[in-house]
């Protein structure tokens, strides 16, 4: 039997290999002509991936002026015109183009595009999709690298002159299939294509609202949130809501929800547990307390925290009202 640290550092060791082997296969810089520019790539929010189309990957391309005077370059309308992203997994195998990649390649007639210039020590950054580019079927632990056309890339191949970025190590999570959960999906009746609430216990409401923000189901996630006490949880925004119109609250509550999916710090309930565990609920006819410990899984690390979920009771339907969170370190 194989120790767990002799495996894993074969891993290590295999892993070293393959990209070795990539950066001995893939081409190099080939932009001598060209603006000497620096490109590099960043993951865009620290994320768990998934696989398949419909579960992005989002990347910032950003492309320095490094040298004395100004830089020029022409950069495509559609970008598929102006870089090429590439990925090998550990096997040392290319993951194939996307079938959005292949249909929008073959399918442009003219390219449009416009000339940018960087003066000296200037930035020029966007955002892409690397799943827009590349098919990622399965799980697995890949290097990733964007080439960048700065003449445009007319050519299938990498014949034309290009800038290659930095690599990043991307790891795709299988898909979460949490079963303190799964059967609470389901929780909701739909009538008329609008979801409806049900009456169900404290620490099921909790499952549903970490199990479909896991898939990203919105819907659903808003249905057992209170969202009106949630921002009167906020002395600030309390004053500011007491003080609103009827329409100027409700534009305040979807000004909320739309922070909540856009998963920013200061809302921790948005961001995506990549396990959870209920550890204890305790409620009154009234009032209820779930407390669940929840882990976040990162290129190189999990964090794990404990949330402590505040919920009442109208109507005989459970909604969280508020939230507390402990750090709890990283593993």
């Amino acid at each position: 039997m194989i120790s767990v640290k002799k495996s894993s550092a074969l891993f290590a060791c295999l892993f070293l290999a393959a990209a070795f082997c990539f950066a001995q296969t893939v081409p190099e810089n080939e932009a001598a002509d060209g603006p000497q520019a620096e490109v590099s790539i960043a993951f865009t929010e620290r994320s768990i991936y998934y696989p398949g189309p419909d579960r992005p990957v989002p990347v910032t391309f950003t492309v320095t002026n490094p040298g004395p005077g100004p830089l020029r370059f022409k950069l495509a309308d559609d970008r598929f015109f102006s870089l090429a992203f590439r990925a090998r997994n550990t096997a040392n195998r290319t993951l194939p183009e996307s079938e959005e990649w292949i249909r929008r390649r073959s399918g442009a007639s003219q390219i449009y595009f416009r000339e940018i210039t960087l003066e000296a020590g200037e930035s020029y950054s966007f955002t892409e999709n690397v799943k827009d580019y590349l098919s990622i079927p399965e799980p697995g632990l890949y290097l990733l690298e964007c080439a960048f056309f700065p003449e445009l890339r007319r050519l299938p191949d990498y014949s034309e002159p290009n800038l290659t970025s930095n690599r990043l190590t991307l790891e795709i999570k299988p898909e979460p299939a949490p079963a303190a959960a799964a059967g609470y999906l389901g929780g909701g009746t739909q009538t008329e294509g609008i979801l409806q609430p049900q009456p169900l216990s404290p620490d099921q409401v909790v499952a549903t609202v970490l199990a479909a923000r896991q898939k990203s189901q919105w819907e659903r996630f808003f249905l057992y949130l209170d969202l009106e006490a949630m921002l009167n949880d906020d002395p600030v925004r309390r004053r500011r809501f007491q003080a609103e119109s009827e329409s100027g609250r409700r534009e305040m509550i979807e000004n909320y929800k739309t922070e909540l999916m856009q998963s920013r710090a200061e809302n921790e309930i948005s961001l995506v547990p990549a396990d959870f565990q209920i550890e204890r609920t305790s409620y009154t006819e009234s009032e209820g307390t779930v407390t669940v410990i929840e882990w976040f899984d990162y290129i190189s690390f999990r964090e794990r925290k404990r949330f402590t979920y505040n919920l009442a009771r109208r109507d005989n339907i459970w909604r969280i009202n508020g939230y507390t969170v402990d750090n709890l370190g990283t593993e």
